[in-house]
């Protein structure tokens, strides 16, 4: 069994045939999905989604690139949506400094909300980190300092130091297609060298879809790739990578219930 434990089933490209993308996930061996909040201004039709399919759960929690409009500035209103049967966790939440769609100043206030809401909800938080690593570290040790959460880094492609660190706080890291790509030497390095019982899959889906399908529409059913290429890179089969990643999903999404 595989999980695809990150993509966005809700986005265009995906959500015009929401029915046959879970059911080409099913074929490839994909048995369970996290289809992950953006908004919470569309966390409603998100979790009639995640309702509609036995296997699919959800997220709630704002992105950074919208926290200049819906926050959140406290934990109340994720707390508000945890209580659902579909909800499994926290975000996905955090810094992005690429873009800047919105300000540091509200992308860190939404953050420290969304941990707030992890420590108070027992749910794990999903991390988006880009072109932040300093800050999102330093919001991260000093909010762990309030008092224990669970994360996973997720789409980990940035620096050593970051996957290391995030390992030594007792972090999870989200293993997707960048893995596969042709420049990534440092990645696939560093992702050798962090523990196997610290790493999940995911696809992103409907972005960066693994080799071969690089530059076009991803989907849950590819994350297959990405279990292969990581099971070369530890020098494992695939069956053990399936088995541990799977077992490191429901470990940190304890609220999700293993498929018959």
């Amino acid at each position: 069994m595989l999980v695809d434990s990150h993509c966005h089933l809700d986005f265009p490209g995906l959500v015009e045939d929401q029915a046959g993308v879970v059911a080409r996930a099913e074929a490839a061996g994909v048995r369970v999905l996290q289809t992950i909040s953006t908004r919470l201004s569309t966390f409603a039709a998100l979790h009639r989604l995640a309702e509609a399919h036995a296997n699919v759960w959800c997220s709630v929690g704002v992105h950074p690139h919208q926290a200049d409009e819906e926050g959140p500035a406290t934990a109340e209103p994720l707390l508000a949506m945890v209580d659902h049967a579909k909800v499994i966790g926290i975000g996905e939440a955090g810094l992005d400094y690429f873009y800047q769609n919105s300000t540091p100043q509200n992308q860190a206030t939404g953050f420290r909300a969304h941990i707030a809401a992890a420590r108070a909800s027992g749910l794990p938080l999903i991390v988006h980190t880009r072109d932040a690593d300093e800050d999102t570290l330093a919001i991260l040790e000093d909010e762990l300092a309030k008092g224990r959460f669970e994360a996973v880094i997720h789409c980990y492609s940035s620096s050593p130091a970051l996957g290391h660190r995030a390992v030594e706080l007792g972090f999870y890291l989200g293993i997707g297609g960048m893995l596969t790509f042709k420049r990534a030497e440092e990645l696939r390095a560093t992702v050798k060298e962090l523990p196997l019982e610290r790493l999940l899959l995911e696809t992103d889906a409907p972005y960066l879809a693994p080799e071969p399908y690089r530059g076009k529409r991803n989907e849950p059913a590819l994350v297959a790739h990405v279990a292969a290429r990581l099971a070369a890179l530890k020098e494992l089969s695939v069956a053990e990578i399936e088995a541990a990643t799977s077992d490191n999903f429901f470990r940190l999404f304890a609220k999700a219930k293993r498929p018959d």
